[in-house]
C-alpha cells in the first residue's frame, strides 16, 4: 500500500469488520509496520476495553520478565568443519600402519604387514571425506552444482598429504622399496573414487577393503608369503593401473556434472 489507509480502514480493520478483505487487511498490515502515524491512529479508533486488555498483557509481560530468572548463558561449541571429523580416520590409519611395523618387526615369519596394510590405508580418512554422517555441510555441498570432482579431489590430496608421511616412515622402517607401498596406495586411492561414482566413495572404499582382506591379506597370513601383486616385478602394472583409474575418474566427470560424481550413501 503506497498510499495512507483513510481512518475508517484503519477503523474496520480493527473492529474486524467485513467491509475490509483479506487482500487489504494484509496491505494495512504491512503499511502500519513501517508507519507510525497509523498506528497512532490505529491506537485511537480501537476501542478502550481492548486497549486497557493489551496494556495489562503488556505490563504482565514486562513484570514476568523483570522477576523471572536472568537466561542462562550457554558455552558455545566451537564448530569444527569436515577435517576435524577426519582426523580420527587419519589416526586410525597411522594407527594401523603402527601395529602393522611392530609385527613386521616382531614376527619375522609373517609376509609384510606393511605391504598388505598399504593399500588399506588412505581409505578409511578418503571414505570418511564425502560422508553425510560426517560432513556438517553435506546437504549444502551436495545441491551445489560445481562440488563434486573439484571438491573431494581437493580433500583426497590433502588425506593423501597427511598420510603418505606415514607410510613412508612405515616403509623405511621396515626397508621396503617405496613403490611396493606407494603405487597400491594410490591405485586404491584411485579405484575408491572411480567406482564412487556408481555406489558412493564411502561403499567403494568399504567394497575394496574388503576384498583386498579377503582375497589378498588373509591367504597370504595363512600361506605366510606374500602375492604376486606385491612382488618387485608387479609395480609397473599398479602404475599403469592407477594412471587408468585417473583417467576413468577424469572422463566419468567431463559426462556428467561434477556435482553427481560423488555420490554417498
Amino acid at each position: 500500500m503506497t498510499t495512507h489507509p483513510t481512518e475508517t480502514m484503519i477503523f474496520e480493520y480493527a473492529s474486524g469488520g467485513l467491509g475490509v478483505d483479506d487482500t487489504t487487511t494484509w496491505a494495512v498490515e504491512a503499511h502500519l509496520e513501517s508507519c507510525a502515524a497509523c498506528r497512532a491512529v490505529l491506537a485511537d479508533v480501537t476501542d478502550p476495553a481492548t486497549r486497557d486488555l493489551l496494556d495489562r498483557v503488556a505490563d504482565g509481560i514486562a513484570t514476568g520478565i523483570a522477576s523471572g530468572p536472568q537466561p542462562v548463558r550457554r558455552r558455545r561449541l566451537r564448530r569444527t568443519g569436515v577435517a576435524a571429523r577426519v582426523l580420527p580416520w587419519l589416526a586410525t590409519a597411522a594407527g594401523l600402519m603402527l601395529v602393522a611395523v611392530l609385527f613386521e618387526r616382531t614376527f619375522h615369519s609373517l609376509p609384510s604387514l606393511v605391504l598388505l596394510v598399504a593399500p588399506m590405508a588412505p581409505l578409511l580418512p578418503v571414505a570418511a571425506l564425502w560422508s553425510r554422517r560426517l560432513d556438517p555441510a553435506w546437504e549444502l555441498l551436495a545441491t551445489m552444482p560445481r562440488t563434486g570432482l573439484a571438491l573431494l579431489l581437493r580433500r583426497t590430496l590433502a588425506v593423501l598429504v597427511a598420510v603418505i608421511p606415514v607410510l613412508a616412515v612405515a616403509g623405511w622402517g621396515t626397508g621396503h622399496s617405496p613403490s611396493l607401498w606407494l603405487l597400491p596406495a594410490l591405485g586404491f586411492t584411485a579405484g575408491a573414487l572411480a567406482l564412487g561414482g556408481l555406489v558412493g566413495v564411502d561403499r567403494a572404499a568399504a567394497v575394496l577393503a574388503l576384498t583386498w582382506s579377503a582375497g589378498v591379506v588373509a591367504p597370504s597370513l595363512a600361506g605366510g608369503r606374500l602375492p604376486a601383486v606385491l612382488a618387485d616385478s608387479s609395480s609397473p602394472w599398479w602404475a599403469v593401473g592407477t594412471v587408468a583409474l585417473v583417467a576413468v575418474v577424469l572422463v566419468r566427470a567431463r559426462r556428467r556434472p561434477l556435482g553427481g560424481l560423488p555420490r554417498t550413501s
